[in-house]
Formats: structure tokens, C-alpha cells, sequence
């Protein structure tokens, strides 16, 4: 696989990981949503350095290099994390140390030198000031057989990079021996100029990290963190001037601790296991024995549901609560079930044509329920006839004449408005206050005198 690749792979897969499985991980259903986990990490590591990579190849300063042969360096950074879901977070990772490779003392040549185009240097040491990149991580494995809780968890990383590097030759393998080459000198003819152009003794080139590494949880705020990770350089003088035409790499392996930021009564999403989350609730003996208890209640308050629900006669109200089991199909009742009873001639028009008066309490004008009957069927016949009727309100012989008069009124506009309300046109309704005149009954008894409280209708 060439650098190429490996650039564009990584390039894009950075690309994705940092905008698109952002928003794939926010939508990922993670119980009770991520307010209750902790999101953030801030990390210290430090580990040594090799110019080799697992997937092989030759540096562009040197042949094909074993890792038992190399001198490591020391390789030291932080990083900071944001967690989006148990299986995916955004890092922002800084490194700096040295990196030291050399020529095979056998590979041919001078002491394994290949002259041409070089300077005679057998080994190289290269200072990284800095090593900054975004990097996507990956949890795809996690193990706790045991407790069904995270506690070992295995992940991949892959990222896009600025590194900025120094690097001086030596006359010996093993670094020592005439400086052939340092920061003063050159990286090659036509290149002297762009280095003078960028300001400084570091010379700087993006770079692609790739990764794995184990996590191990030592507390509920502190991890284990142990990782290998290749770096693939977008230039050919890493390590100084060039002996072929690749590109250079080198790899890091580190250790460090990670912990977690945030309040202490909520768990790290790093951890977060949904499926030992669903085991226990599916299992927990005290959440199964609330389930149950759950059922019964629900199966309770159907059963009093189906109960309020039953009207064996049909007249709109439980059985329940119907004080009139039985009553006859069509039959209108009150709340409690039972017949309403209306006053015999309400429904009847007299021989003379008029319906029967509508009767007030004492002193009032508000209309009794037992009128409602009455007043709706005249109102569907004058509606029907599109006819007109005239309302005479009168009140009995307690108080002043002037104010039953109002009061009889008022008694006459009642039923006016009630007949209006009921869709009569209100020019077909004529009201007027009589007070206690034309008296149907005596006013010296109680029985009269509430028989003339009333409002007749007249057609």
C-alpha cells in the first residue's frame, strides 16, 4: 500500500469520522441520552519511538529497517476527548520527541551506504518539536465477562495532522561520529530556498496517524491507556536528505493515564454498556417483581375501566352508579339513571291553543330544568312553522308593583333568550312584563301564588 493510498484513506475517513459519525453518534441510542454520561477525557502519555511500521517498507533515508536493531526515543504528548457515544469520540491529540534510525551495517556498500545523491551520513536523529493532530476513535470491542460492565475496552484510531521537524546526520550508525547534515545545511538542491522561505530551523508536513490500543478501567475517573500508532509523513526528508524516493514514517508505542472530567455522579459514556443495561433490567429480581406489580395495577384498573364502562339498559349512565336499573329504552334521566318527571300538561298544548305556562321559583327570573322539555319542543315547532309567538311574563303579589313588573319582565326575556339560544329567530320572539296582573290562582296561599310566577306562551 503506498503513502497515497494510506492519504487518501485516512484523509477521508478523518473527514467522515469528524463530521459525519458525529452526527450517526448523536442519533445512536444511548439510555436515558448522553446529559447523564460523562463526554469529556483529558489524557498525559509517553512511550519510544521506531522508524519502522507494521505494514513494512524502507524510509527514503535508508534500507528496510528491523525493529531490533533501531535505537528508540523517547515520545511524550496529551489529548483531549469528547465522547459522542459508547463506540465513538473526537480527539485532539499533541506530541513531541525524537525519532532515530540508521543504515544496516550488511546491506551493501560502504558500511550499508548508498553514496549517491547523499552525504555520506549513516544515521539520523530527528527532533519533533511539535505533532498535532484530529484524530477519530473507534471502540469496537469491549470485555467483562464477569460483572457484563466494560473494563477492558479495545479501540482503533485514525486521524490528519501538522508536525513540525528537525533532522541531523551522523558519520556513525549509532549516531555519533561528524555531523554530515543538520538544520544549517541543506534538503537537497531547490529546496534551500523554501526552507529559508519558511522562517525557522523546523521544517513542517502534514501527517496521517493510525492506530490501536487497549484501555483498562482502574476507577470510575482513571484509565489505563496502552497504544501503537504509525505516522505516515507527507515528505521524503524526515530524517534529512533523501536516498529514495519514498515517503518516511515512524511509529510510536506509548502508555499513559486518561481521566475523566465531569461530575462524579455520573458514569463515563466511555464505558457505557447498553447491552449489560438491558441484561440487568431484563434480570434484576427487584425491577421484575416492580414489573409484575406494574401489571397487576394495570390489570386493575381495566378491569374498573370495563366496569364504569358497562350501561346494561342503555340510558348513558354505569351501572354503577345508575340508581334506575332497567328503565325502558328512549326514557330521558338524570345523572343518577333515573326518569326525569315532568309536569303532566308540559308537553301538551291546551285546547285554547297556548302551551302550558313556564313556572320561576321566588323572586327569581332563572329558568327550572323541568322547562328545558317544553321549551326545546317549542322551539323545533315555531322553527319548523317559521312562525312567531309572544312571551307574558307575571309574578305574584309579594313585593312593590314596579318591581314585579321588572321581575316579570325579565322572567318573559329568559325564555326569550332560551328559545334564541335554541335557533329561533329572536324577531320571531315578542317578550313582555304583565308584573301581577291576570293572576291564575290566589296570592293569599303559597299554592297560588306560585302558579302565578310564571310566563305564558302565546301563539
Amino acid at each position: 500500500m503506498n503513502y497515497s493510498t494510506i492519504k487518501k484513506t485516512a484523509v477521508a475517513a478523518s473527514l467522515v469520522a469528524a463530521f459525519g459519525f458525529a452526527d450517526v453518534a448523536q442519533a445512536q441510542t444511548v439510555f436515558g441520552g448522553r446529559s447523564q454520561y460523562r463526554t469529556w477525557s483529558i489524557g498525559v502519555q509517553g512511550g519510544v519511538t521506531t522508524p519502522n511500521a507494521l505494514i513494512g517498507g524502507q524510509n527514503a533515508f535508508g534500507q528496510k529497517v528491523g525493529f531490533g536493531q533501531n535505537k528508540v526515543r523517547e515520545y511524550y504528548g496529551l489529548t483531549v476527548r469528547k465522547q459522542f457515544s459508547n463506540w465513538f469520540g473526537l480527539e485532539v491529540e499533541g506530541n513531541r520527541g525524537r525519532v532515530f534510525t540508521y543504515n544496516h551495517e550488511n546491506s551493501g556498500g560502504t558500511g550499508g551506504l548508498v553514496e549517491t545523491g547523499t552525504n555520506g551520513a549513516r544515521s539520523a536523529e530527528t527532533s519533533v518539536q511539535y505533532a498535532a493532530s484530529l484524530n477519530g476513535v473507534f471502540n469496537f470491542a469491549s470485555i467483562d465477562f464477569l460483572r457484563r460492565e466494560n473494563s477492558v475496552s479495545f479501540y482503533a484510531k485514525v486521524g490528519y495532522g501538522l508536525l513540525a521537524f528537525n533532522a541531523v546526520q551522523y558519520a556513525n550508525n549509532d549516531g555519533t561520529g561528524d555531523v554530515k547534515y543538520n538544520e544549517e545545511g541543506n534538503y537537497g538542491e531547490g529546496a534551500i530556498d523554501r526552507e529559508k522561505k519558511d522562517g525557522g530551523k523546523f521544517k513542517r508536513s502534514s501527517f496521517i496517524p493510525v492506530g490501536v490500543g487497549a484501555k483498562f478501567k482502574l476507577s470510575e475517573r482513571i484509565a489505563l491507556n496502552l497504544g501503537y500508532t504509525m505516522n505516515f509523513v507527507d515528505d521524503n526528508l524526515f530524517f534529512g536528505p533523501k536516498r529514495f524516493d519514498g515517503k518516511d514514517k515512524f511509529s510510536q508505542v506509548y502508555g499513559g493515564i486518561e481521566f475523566s472530567l465531569g461530575s462524579r455522579d455520573k458514569q463515563d459514556l466511555t464505558w457505557a454498556n447498553p447491552v449489560a443495561t438491558l441484561y440487568d433490567e431484563l434480570k434484576d429480581p427487584s425491577l421484575k417483581q416492580e414489573v409484575e406489580a406494574l401489571k397487576q395495577r394495570v390489570s386493575s384498573l381495566e378491569g374498573t375501566v370495563s366496569t364504569l364502562a358497562q350501561d346494561s339498559d342503555g340510558d348513558g349512565v354505569s351501572d354503577k352508579f345508575d340508581k334506575c336499573p332497567n328503565t325502558p329504552a328512549g326514557t330521558a334521566v338524570d345523572g343518577s339513571g333515573c326518569p326525569i318527571k315532568f309536569p303532566e300538561a308540559a308537553n301538551k298544548i291546551v285546547s285554547n291553543g297556548y302551551f302550558a305556562p313556564i313556572g320561576f321559583e321566588f323572586d327569581s327570573s332563572v329558568l327550572k330544568t323541568e322547562s328545558y322539555a317544553t321549551l326545546d319542543k317549542l322551539a323545533k315547532e315555531v322553527r319548523d312553522a317559521n312562525s312567531s309567538i309572544s312571551l307574558e311574563g307575571y309574578a305574584s303579589a309579594e313585593g312593590t308593583e314596579a318591581y314585579n313588573v321588572s321581575l316579570s319582565k325579565d322572567r318573559a326575556n329568559a325564555v326569550k333568550q332560551y328559545l334564541v339560544n335554541a335557533g329561533v329567530s329572536a324577531s320571531n320572539v315578542s317578550a313582555k312584563g304583565l308584573g301581577e296582573a291576570n293572576p291564575i290562582a290566589s296570592n293569599a296561599t303559597e299554592e297560588g301564588r306560585i302558579q302565578n310566577r310564571r310566563v305564558e306562551i302565546k301563539k
